[in-house]
């Protein structure tokens, strides 16, 4: 069947011409174009792994901002240098158990 003989076919009903532009309208509504609805859903996919990713980097911010604020003072700062760092006093032998 040729574009032709479906067109007169088409023709003949008396709403063949509503539907097929209907028809082409949703096939360029749903799948063409950077507004089409697969693209509408991919960029919600990227939103939600974005705000995760913000969660994320705000969480450890926090937890810098808590671990500065300890450092203030002498006592904080020396047991945060020998945990973190394993740093000693000159006559000092270290020990570390691995758990």
């Amino acid at each position: 069947m040729t574009f032709t003989e479906f067109w007169t076919t088409i023709k003949i009903r008396k709403w063949g011409k509503y539907v097929v532009t209907l028809l082409l309208f949703l096939a360029v509504f749903l799948f063409i174009g950077d507004q089409s609805v697969i693209q509408f859903v991919k960029r919600g996919q990227e939103i939600r792994h974005l705000e995760q990713q913000r969660n994320m980097y705000r969480e450890g911010t926090e937890k810098a901002q808590r671990e500065l604020q300890t450092l203030h003072h002498p006592d904080s700062l020396e047991r945060y240098a020998r945990e973190t760092y394993y740093m000693h006093t000159p006559n000092e032998d270290i020990y570390l158990v691995e758990e």
